[in-house]
């Protein structure tokens, strides 16, 4: 290797320093990894797929796996970043994870275009108490409750069986863990999603991230199940969504109860490409991605920089 003379050497370092001094740092390079939670990964993969192309010498590797493999990776080491659908558990505080909030978005129940009593939940929507009876404690088994009136039809139930933010949050509202929610296993929420689509008298529930197509419609095959809020006993207008607009208002404006957020989970602050990447997510530009993704919903501005100043 050539060696630099004395001139050449000093020559360099003040070059560095006066690229530092316009703000100029070197280019970034190296590999960046993320897991977990399937309710971030489109929008991660978007992130990752605009932050390597403004740096080119950056490869971020993003997998998808369930909030609780996200945690557990970020945890041992063997991601940078863990993506966690869920509010951080104070053991996992404990064990020197730093939780960035990135994002915001929900959870709601699922059911199948064809189920036959559609119509009458449309009318009625359902009580949270009739949500933990059937899932917490099964003592409601057929459509009887959900539908008012007699349908000699059992209720399907399903669940997740991979560890999750989605159940995660839907078994806190219904004010349990996910280890107590009934119901038959499904992994991941394409595999919830298809298993109700296939059965008219099933219900699930999912991420806001997979129940709309890119133009904010509800899947085909699918329908969203309207939780009666305030108890009312008839289904209001604001709580029967039709696409996705409407459903983020309500989530915006904390109508919707199954509202939740979700994290970067890093092992101690964030440092080098995870830190760079993390501000990345949460800039103008970063927002801008998830506006255009539309999978989940960006943090306001002033949110943004509070959790900008806390990873800084």
């Amino acid at each position: 290797m050539k060696q630099l003379s004395g001139c050449a050497f000093a020559a360099l370092i003040l070059w560095s320093v006066g690229a530092f001094a316009q703000g100029r740092a070197p280019e970034m390079d190296g590999t960046l990894t993320l897991s977990g939670a399937w309710a971030i990964y489109p929008t991660a993969v978007a992130w990752a797929d605009a932050f390597q192309k403004g740096h080119p010498g950056v490869r971020v590797d993003v997998s998808a796996g369930g909030a609780g493999k996200g945690a557990a990776d970020a945890i041992s080491g063997l991601v940078d970043i863990g993506m966690v659908s869920r509010e951080p558990d104070p053991a996992e505080i404990q064990r020197g994870i730093v939780p960035v909030l990135v994002l915001h978005d929900a959870v709601f129940a699922v059911m199948s275009d064809k189920n036959p009593f559609l119509a009458d939940l449309h009318r009625r929507g359902v009580k949270r108490q009739t949500l933990i009876d059937l899932y917490i404690t099964g003592s409601a088994i057929s459509w009887d409750s959900l539908a008012g009136r007699t349908t000699n039809r059992s209720v399907h139930l399903f669940t997740r069986s991979d560890s999750c933010g989605a159940a995660a949050s839907w078994a806190a509202y219904l004010g349990k863990k996910q280890e107590d929610l009934r119901g038959v296993g499904i992994f991941g929420d394409p595999g919830i999603l298809e298993a109700v689509k296939r059965d008219p008298v099933g219900i699930g529930f999912s991420n806001f991230s997979y129940v709309f197509d890119r133009e904010g419609r509800i899947l085909p095959g699918l329908a969203l199940v309207p939780i009666d809020a305030d108890g009312s006993g008839v289904a209001d207008p604001d709580e029967v969504f039709a696409g996705r607009a409407a459903a983020a208002q309500a989530i915006e404006s904390k109508a919707y109860p199954v509202s939740r957020n979700n994290y970067f989970f890093t092992k101690g602050k964030p440092q080098g490409l995870a830190k760079a990447f993390i501000e990345f997510a949460l800039s103008d530009e970063g927002t801008r991605v998830v506006e255009a993704v539309g999978t989940s919903l960006p943090l306001p501005k002033t949110a943004r920089e509070e959790e900008l100043k806390r990873v800084r």
